[in-house]
């Protein structure tokens, strides 16, 4: 299935049903009168979050979306029926954005979680709620009320525990490979991720009778590039996706040779980016360790020490060494904040 994060549509409640006009003409009935029901109240559109979906590809190809009016009231005081509310269902992490595409109207970060967005309008008057002592006979009625419409933007944001950053071709999916389930798309050359993966680690044994194992989410972006805040390369519109994340991990490509370059150019998007990004907790890896000597990776540590005044970390996702111990670390960031 094709990933979708962002997606405009048209929304519209249902209108009100119309109060009825009408009187009693029964035989055998002496005194007749007003008998008009109220009309039924419009359908409303109704937002969901259902965690079996990671996708708004579903709302590219319908874009108009419109609830059910109420049915009009009816003699013998019948009231109309009411429309049927609409329930759009979309991903867990999904924010619903005015047209300036700035402004939460509200935001779904729970699994389950329902919102009424839009009230469907309430049914009319029919001219029997107008009787009285002193108005017998009356022939008012009143309309339904309408519905509401509006357009919003879709945007959604993966809900992770953990984040994966870096350059292009640092190794993000290879790592997110070597620990997960996930089948990320592996080349070598950049930008070879398009869209944003999904794996869940486990770590520890578990057993039927006691689960003592660790699990979380993490969630691998496309690369950046310096200029990514003002649209360079793929852009920063992925970061959405790693700002719900409690840790994230800044893989740097140790084969590179600027390595601290690479390190300021990331710290730098993170800070334009904005969203307190650039104070989350981060963990850094010099990854590609097996393609260096020992003399390398102990110069480029210290560099990136000096740089970053963090304490860096040496990993090879491909040999998997070293990565046990980072994801032993996330895992303590994560449960600890």
């Amino acid at each position: 299935m094709k990933f979708l994060d962002q997606a405009k549509i048209y929304l519209k409640s249902g209108n009100g049903g119309a109060g009825c006009l009408s009187f009693r003409r029964e035989k055998y009935i002496e005194h007749g009168g007003p008998d008009g029901g109220n009309g039924g109240k419009g359908g409303s559109i109704i937002f969901e979050a259902a965690d079996n979906l990671n996708t708004l590809i579903d709302y590219r190809y319908q874009q108009h979306y419109t609830a059910k009016n109420g049915r009009p009231g009816a003699g013998r005081n019948r009231t109309g029926a009411d429309g049927p509310d609409m329930i759009l269902r979309v991903p867990v992490g999904t924010q619903i954005l005015a047209e300036d595409k700035e402004t939460v109207l509200m935001d779904l970060a729970e699994k389950g979680q329902s919102v009424v967005f839009l009230k469907g309008g309430d049914g009319g008057f029919g001219n029997l709620y107008f009787k009285s002592a002193t108005n017998q006979a009356p022939r008012r009625t009143i309309p339904g009320w309408p519905g509401q419409e509006r357009e919003v933007w879709l945007r959604l944001k993966l809900i992770a525990d953990a984040g994966l950053i870096g350059l292009p071709n640092a190794g993000k999916s290879t790592f997110l490979a070597s620990c997960t389930q996930a089948k990320p798309k592996i080349a070598n050359y950049p930008f070879t991720t398009l869209s944003p993966n999904l794996g869940v680690v486990r770590l520890g044994a578990k057993s039927s009778k006691r689960d003592s194992g660790v699990d979380f989410v993490i969630a691998d972006i496309p690369g950046l590039i310096e200029g990514a805040h003002e649209g360079q390369g793929l852009g920063d519109r992925f970061l959405g996706h790693v700002e719900r994340t409690r840790v994230m991990l800044h893989l740097i490509d140790g084969t590179d040779e600027d390595v601290v370059a690479n390190y300021k150019t990331i710290r730098a998007e993170l800070k334009a980016y904005g969203h307190n990004l650039g104070r989350k907790a981060e963990i850094i890896a010099l990854n590609k360790a097996d393609a260096l000597t020992p003399a390398e990776v102990k110069k480029k540590v210290a560099a990136l020490k000096k740089a970053s005044r963090k304490d860096i970390y040496v990993i090879s996702a491909v040999a998997r060494t070293g990565v046990d111990e980072v994801l032993q670390l996330m895992a303590k960031k994560i449960h600890k904040s």
